[in-house]
């Protein structure tokens, strides 16, 4: 196979499109003449790699991509490091919450060791997670989670962390079940994340050891847009308490004592680098204070 040619080829795996890969390949190549080395790669395997609308890997581009991932993924790295010039680089990914919250303190800490250091870091949603360490796309991810990790993944439970109902500061309900209950009865809309993630599963899980049903009606990407949706009057909020964090006075939170919790953790995959081992231990280290009642009042 033409190295060039795969070259090209994982570079329009890896940002998902002909169009997206032009504008991240460290030279200049036209869309005409990348389309037609692509069509000559797949015609000396005799097979197709990729569908291009919408794009989508076909088996057996999965399969070359996965090989050829850590070759590319890594050259500018070994360049740097065999030249003398190895800048340090960390790649994250988590929620908004701990994006905004939490990761500015983390990476001060690191960056006192890490003067140089290079960032990149993204919102995602954890159902990418394994994906996008597969991928090499991000050296870490900060997510919740309610179930074994996939094989090839590393993973360390930070805490685990109970469910709770948002509801409107001057609602009188005692107990986050008896909230639930109101709830369901009235035909409240729950505001939530969206249906597919770790809270709402272990949610769905605790509703069923009640015997009760409620899905979410409106779906948002934060914790905070859930307190502000609570508070605009929207409905009732499901949510996970995060210690020591501060809610707006116009919510408050009911924990949910007889559901099941969740855990955070750190997932990667592979052996972590220097600076993204230490980015590791500022966490948990972090973390250990938080779950001391009264030792933190936020992240700084």
């Amino acid at each position: 196979m033409n190295i060039h040619h795969l070259e090209l080829f994982y570079y329009v795996a890896k940002y998902e499109g002909i169009t997206r890969a032009i504008r991240h390949l460290p030279y200049g190549i036209q869309q005409p003449a990348l389309s037609s080395q692509l069509i000559s790669l797949e015609d000396e395997l005799g097979t197709k790699l990729f569908q291009r609308r919408p794009f989508a890997l076909t088996p057996a581009g999965e399969e070359l991509y996965t090989f050829i991932t850590p070759f590319f993924g890594n050259l500018r790295a070994v360049g740097e490091k065999i030249s003398g010039y190895e800048t340090p680089r960390l790649r994250l990914g988590s929620t908004p919450t701990v994006i905004r919250d939490y990761f500015p303190f983390f990476l001060a800490r690191v960056r006192e060791s890490f003067p140089k250091l290079k960032l990149n870091v993204r919102e995602i949603d954890p159902v990418q997670t394994e994906d996008l360490l597969r991928r090499q796309e991000v050296d870490i991810v900060v997510a919740f989670s309610d179930q074994k990790p996939p094989a090839g993944l590393h993973y360390v439970k930070l805490a685990k962390l109970n469910l709770e109902i948002i509801v409107p500061a001057s609602a009188k309900f005692r107990s986050g079940l008896e909230a639930v209950r109101h709830g369901i009865q009235n035909e409240s809309s729950l505001v939530s994340l969206p249906a597919n993630t770790t809270p709402q599963r272990v949610f769905q899980k605790g509703l069923k050891k009640h015997q009760l049903s409620w899905l979410p009606e409106i779906e948002v990407n934060s914790l905070e847009l859930i307190h502000a949706y609570v508070a605009a009057g929207f409905g009732l909020g499901l949510s996970v308490h995060i210690p020591n964090a501060v809610l707006p006075e116009t919510v408050r939170a009911l924990p949910l004592r007889n559901f099941p919790k969740l855990e955070a953790g750190l997932f990667w995959q592979g052996k972590l680098s220097p600076v993204a081992t230490l980015f590791a231990e500022q966490v948990r280290q972090h973390v250990e204070k938080l779950l001391v009642p009264g030792a933190l009042k936020g992240p700084r």
